[in-house]
């Protein structure tokens, strides 16, 4: 009888233990994506300053430097929204509701359109390439829509897999 319960409180402390590691191993992951986005961040802040490392950081072909410097920030405006959703500040729903807001902007539409190639090597499965299906579902439901409030066009995909 003692023996099974020292096996039963052995194998609660070895299932504490696992949780315990997954928990810090996410912690890890999420304070490496931070500063990762925080580094991205600075570094297009510098390219935003200055037009020659703006073309460095750009890939994408633009006519002008004024485009470069639109499509970056644009570029920004979305990793800031993917980045919410990575980290939890925003549930599927809500990073719907801003994704729909930014499509309705042209800029944002050229830019969406000149990196398709981008996006095209991405893991179907991951969350960018689940986020990026819901940009290109969101600018084709505007798109189709002929009514007035934007703001419902389109609904947000099921939240199967968190980030």
């Amino acid at each position: 009888m003692f023996a099974a319960g020292a096996l039963a409180a052995l194998a609660s402390l070895h299932r504490r233990q696992a949780e315990l590691r997954r928990q810090a191993e996410e912690a890890k992951k999420r304070d490496g994506l931070r500063e990762y986005h925080r580094l991205q961040l600075y570094l297009l802040g510098k390219a935003l300053e200055d037009p020659d490392l703006a073309a460095v950081l750009s890939t994408v072909e633009t006519d002008s430097p004024t485009q470069r410097r639109q499509y970056l920030f644009a570029n920004a405006l979305y990793s800031n929204a993917l980045f919410g959703y990575r980290t939890g500040v925003a549930d599927l729903e809500e990073l719907h509701g801003h994704l729909r807001v930014l499509v309705r902007n042209v800029i944002f539409r050229e830019y969406w359109e000149a990196t398709r190639h981008h996006r095209a090597s991405l893991k179907t499965e991951s969350a960018e390439a689940r986020v990026g299906r819901m940009v290109d579902a969101l600018s084709q439901d505007l798109d189709e829509s002929d009514i007035e409030e934007w703001w419902v066009v389109g609904e947000p995909p099921a939240e199967d897999d968190p980030h």
